[in-house]
């Protein structure tokens, strides 16, 4: 896995805002980052208030930068006259030589950025859950489904 912060204590202090469910199932996972996120002051209220999907986002990468497309954070009430785009592109943040790596990867081995989840770490920051993943055919999707449910036999016969 990539620089994840895997530490068990950071996965606990984790407060999830909103997770993709659907890119676990439909992706193949080979890395995966951590990242910031640019936002407005009212996107970062919404998120607090927990309005946000990332169903249908995915990262790609202009002029060397990586940007967050097609997540929907919320407007918030409040800030109606200087609200913000529900849909905008919002830049990742990342260190260069990591964009690099994300983009030579998506350019030359044709894997996608999946969003896997927006949370707040122990700080209060808003941090990214980035997947490097190659798409699954309706076949992989059928064998992943296969292998997990043969695992869970498995468990129930030691158990048992």
């Amino acid at each position: 896995m990539g620089n994840k912060g895997g530490t068990k204590e950071a996965e606990e202090s984790r407060q999830y805002i909103v997770r993709n469910r659907r890119a676990r199932h439909d992706y193949s996972i080979d890395e995966v980052y951590e990242a910031g996120i640019m936002l407005y002051g009212s996107e970062l209220k919404s998120l607090r208030l927990r309005r946000a999907s990332l169903a249908e986002a995915y990262a790609h990468d202009k002029g060397g930068e990586l940007f967050l497309v097609n997540a929907h954070i919320s407007p918030y009430d409040a800030a109606k006259t200087f609200g913000h785009e529900p849909l905008r592109p919002r830049k990742i943040l990342m260190h260069a030589r990591e964009i690099l790596k994300l983009i030579g990867a998506v350019r030359r081995k044709g894997m996608t950025l999946v969003p896997l989840s927006l949370y707040f770490n122990r700080r209060g920051r808003v941090k990214l859950e980035l997947a490097l993943a190659k798409g699954r055919t309706k076949g992989d999707m059928r064998e992943a489904i296969k292998e997990r449910d043969w695992n869970r036999e498995k468990q129930r016969m030691l158990r048992g």
